[in-house]
């Protein structure tokens, strides 16, 4: 698995391409995006994408809140 910003062009060598965001990125049209799959549902949420505003010092801690949200949202379409 490889890791890329969907500004960055498509190769061939990038196999299946996956977004995972609830927001579509400015200025990138779909054609150009070159996706094969669109997640926005398990994206992170507006509150914490706005916390985060991409600061790398901010990362690990983005990284383990947006797994919070994610297992918190899968508990919840389980029904816990």
């Amino acid at each position: 698995m490889q890791l890329k910003r969907v500004y960055e062009d498509a190769e061939k060598k990038d196999n299946f391409r996956v977004l995972v965001d609830r927001i579509w990125p400015r200025g990138v049209s779909k054609q150009e995006a070159k996706l094969d799959l669109w997640l926005k549902e398990i994206g992170p949420s507006k509150e914490l994408r706005k916390w985060f505003g991409h600061d790398p010092d901010k990362f690990d801690e983005f990284r383990q809140k947006y797994l919070k949200e994610l297992e918190e949202d899968t508990e919840k379409k389980r029904g816990f």
